[in-house]
């Protein structure tokens, strides 16, 4: 299957933020009232689980985030394709199953980039062979299993229930659910079990009596050991902002649904089950939480795995302990990138307006047309250009701004419109709350600043050193070109380090501020190994995406493109998840 090589997502890019600002809203209002997961269970009634407990040996590999630029997504999948990745001295194979933990496909689930940004690079990476004729050691396909995130509910999960709970293929993984949620169980008592979240939403009634169901099944041993996939972390957002409620809801499904009640069929208070680990994605870096309880003293690892192509999340905003419910304490462990590695990143935001040409020529058009309104109110001959062009200082141009502004309601409009707008732009779920406010507010009053400075500066230069009049063409001409192209540029330059000073002294915007720039680097996966010594987590990471590809025609059941260099894995993290 043709497909298109996708940049990155252009996350400022003025056309993509309205298409998936209104995405996001509609999705939003219309999201509990149209939910697919009832009409899911409506369709697929019982609870069956996928059985891969007959092996003695199972790996298992995990990727979240992914389906977004060619370079990142396609290093990441030709990586899980290798039967075998030597990482820090130790031979990791690849899984036998393949879990998606979320937003497969940015930045909204349109069929095209589906097939664009993940079906093109995973076909292409490890593609599709018919069974072969005589018996070979490895398994010619592997198991898929896919959990939606927001960005994949944001079309109501209609082109994720097409691709993923159809039977279908994703190169040689094929798809086994038919619901957007799972249950697998796994060799030596171990159970991977993956819930649907919906839009940071209560988990459904038919979701919660499907998972019901299983654990009344006899083949849920008492003694078992559960790795539970969700699609966000939720345990930092509840560390972020205390009004977050997504944890606890991840803790009701545990207490109540895992744990069971003393109203439930297969309640047994000495059943013994066990939470061995948490895995998600939704931030794009790799970090683990231990979490202790308190009662019994049992680990549970709180892994986020978030870096399957899209552009890094910062890591030094991640607090060193947080406090869960239940008063159990976590404790942070590794993250990739470092906090070092994560604060020189954010210095790219310098670049910003190279990042976002886009955002740099809207910002001066909006000028521009505020200036139009600005000349449009003068109440005389002399219009706002003709006032300034000689003022030989701040406090007098103040005062002729009062005085054109106070007649054009307008200019009055736009501002506050620009003012207004920047404020509530402030990122308020972390850092410093409500008080992070302040901080928007004064990022709009310097963005005023800089167009009537842009404003004085452009007529001083005009019509006072060029002795242009104000209503030649030839002085239209320029102040348009150097409202747009240098007071643009000055208000992209301010909003770059606006985000600057938010991630790393205000300490917010952690998406905003990393989006800008769409780093393609420090990548990460995991590779799960169950034996009947227990399960043991490996962190791979990629520092540096592959950006160089060459394409291969002869054998049509290897990798359409290979890398012209070593890709250079990091084994970021092994963690063991003892009997």
């Amino acid at each position: 299957m043709e497909f298109e090589k996708r940049p990155m997502v252009n996350w400022y890019d003025v056309q993509q933020l309205a298409s998936t600002g209104l995405k996001t809203l509609i999705s939003g209002i219309f999201g509990n009232f149209a939910d697919k997961r009832e009409m899911e269970a409506a369709l697929s009634p019982g609870a069956s689980f996928y059985n891969a407990a007959d092996k003695e040996e199972l790996w298992v590999d995990y990727v979240s985030d992914l389906g977004d630029g060619f370079n990142s997504t396609y290093t990441v999948a030709y990586s899980l394709a290798q039967a075998k990745l030597s990482v820090g001295g130790k031979e990791l194979k690849q899984g036998d199953l393949l879990i998606m933990g979320g937003d497969a496909v940015y930045p909204t689930p349109e069929a095209a980039e589906y097939e664009n940004r993940l079906q093109g690079p995973y076909n292409a990476a490890f593609p599709w062979k018919d069974k072969p004729n005589h018996t070979v050691n490895e398994p010619y396909t592997r198991q898929l299993f896919v959990l939606p995130g927001n960005h994949d509910w944001y079309d109501g999960l209609g082109n994720f229930i097409k691709l993923f709970c159809q039977k279908r293929s994703l190169g040689r993984w094929l798809t086994e659910q038919d619901r957007s949620y799972f249950a697998v169980r796994l060799p030596h008592k171990h159970w991977l079990i993956g819930i649907d979240v919906q839009l940071n939403a209560d988990i459904d009634k038919p979701q919660m009596d499907y998972f019901r169901k299983i654990l009344e099944d006899p083949a849920f041993e008492a003694g078992s050991k559960v790795i539970l996939c969700t699609a966000e972390p939720s345990w930092v957002y509840n560390s972020w902002d205390d009004k977050n409620k997504s944890h606890a809801r991840i803790q009701f499904f545990i207490d109540r649904v895992l744990y069971g009640d003393d109203k439930c069929p297969y309640y047994d208070k000495n059943r013994d089950l066990r939470i061995a680990a948490i895995l998600t994605g939704d931030l794009h870096h790799y970090s683990r939480y231990e979490q202790i309880q308190n009662q019994t003293g049992r680990v549970t690892q709180l892994v986020t795995a978030g870096g399957g192509g899209a552009f890094a999340h910062p890591t030094h905003l991640l607090k060193e302990k947080i406090i869960l419910e239940g008063n159990h304490e976590a404790t942070r462990k590794s993250a990739f990138p470092t906090a070092s590695q994560s604060k020189r990143l954010a210095w790219w935001n310098l670049l910003f307006p190279f990042f976002s040409v886009q955002m740099w020529f809207f910002l001066g058009a909006f000028h521009l047309f505020t200036t139009w309104f600005l000349q449009s109110g003068s109440r005389d001959t002399e219009t706002f250009l003709d006032a300034v062009k000689s003022t030989p200082d701040l406090g007098r141009l103040c005062t002729l701004i009062y005085d054109h502004i106070r007649h054009s309601p307008s200019v009055v409009f736009l501002n506050l419109l620009l003012l207004v707008g920047l404020t509530f732009f402030a990122d308020t779920a972390t850092g410093k709350k409500k008080w992070n406010y302040i901080a928007g507010g004064l990022h709009g009053l310097l963005q005023l600043l800089v167009f009537y400075l842009a404003v004085w500066a452009f007529a001083v230069v005009n019509m006072h050193h060029l002795q242009l009049d104000v209503r030649s063409g030839w002085q239209i001409i320029l102040f348009s070109a150097e409202m747009i192209i240098a007071g643009g540029w000055a208000s992209t330059m301010i909003f770059g380090i606006y985000l600057l000073v938010s991630t790393l002294i205000v300490r917010n915007h952690p998406t905003e501020a990393f989006s800008s720039f769409r780093w393609e680097g420090y990548k990460n996966f995991l590779r799960i190994r169950i034996t009947p010594g227990g399960a043991t987590i490996y962190a791979i990471g990629i520092k540096k995406s592959i950006t160089d590809w060459e394409e291969q025609t002869v054998d049509a059941h290897a990798a359409r493109f290979r890398p012209k260099q070593t890709i250079e894995y990091t084994l970021i993290d092994e963690i063991t998840l003892k009997p």
